[in-house]
């Protein structure tokens, strides 16, 4: 069934209507070729519901369906996670972002690390998040989310450290931190309702003083293993472990 997501004020709950708009009218009549009577699935992106309805007309600039019925969230991870992503080099970037909407990331934060070898000004900066907002939605469509993640803006680190430091669980996976049965027991401790931030180094890793910023913030170091992950390859690890665990 396909799926697509509206803004709130589209779904009319009173007369049990939802109305298309935008590029997804397209999508729908001439792409999809759905007619009249066909079910689709349809989100608002925040509050975790899918409203299944059928399609009732189409107009050249609007799609007006009936709403069947609300099904609530059994999609979403019952915690949010929080992916702080430092700036990977190239369009890795499109990749963690894809990938970590798939594994039910709540919310994605670019953080511009010390080492981070790509440098954004203001007007680039804006332009890659709204791209990457863009790749999210598209993620989130495919693997039926009932809401799209947000790629925020750019922080530094010293302000992804503040942002953090309310959440109940701060993980930084770090190339020296040794043990495997901690970061184990650690997962195994995580909880539904809690709200879990994920700190990824570029390439190259964290500096030491950043390492210091974190422990003081009140992040725990984690190993991934004895093996040296990729920036694109660490995050997607953790976030599939994450998912494990609330999950099972």
């Amino acid at each position: 069934m396909h799926q697509f997501f509206v803004s709130p004020e589209q779904i009319h709950i009173n007369d049990k209507s939802v109305m298309i708009v935008g590029t997804d009218v397209n999508h729908i009549r001439n792409v999809l070729r759905m007619k009249a009577g066909e079910e689709i699935s349809v989100s608002n992106g925040q509050d975790g519901r899918e409203y299944r309805c059928g399609i009732r007309s189409m107009e050249e600039d609007r799609i007006i369906c009936e709403l069947r019925f609300i099904k609530e969230d059994r999609v979403e991870l019952p915690s949010r996670v929080y992916l702080f992503q430092a700036l990977p080099k190239a369009d890795k970037m499109e990749l963690i972002v894809q990938k970590a909407v798939e594994l039910g990331v709540y919310k994605i934060i670019p953080v511009a690390a010390k080492r981070c070898i790509v440098r954004l000004d203001e007007r680039k900066a804006a332009s890659k998040v709204q791209r990457w907002q863009g790749i999210a939605e598209s993620a989130a469509k495919q693997s039926k989310r009932a809401v799209i993640p947000e790629v925020t803006n750019v922080s530094c680190f010293s302000e992804a450290v503040r942002r953090a430091s309310a959440m109940d669980v701060r993980l930084i996976p770090y190339e020296l931190a040794e043990d495997m049965s901690k970061t184990k027991e650690r997962m195994g401790a995580l909880a539904p309702g809690q709200e879990i931030a994920v700190f990824i180094g570029p390439e190259g890793g964290f500096e030491e003083a950043e390492v210091a910023l974190a422990l003081e913030g009140g992040l725990e170091p984690i190993t991934l293993g004895k093996r040296i992950l990729r920036t694109e390859t660490a995050g997607l690890t953790v976030l599939s472990w994450i998912m494990y665990m609330l999950e099972s």
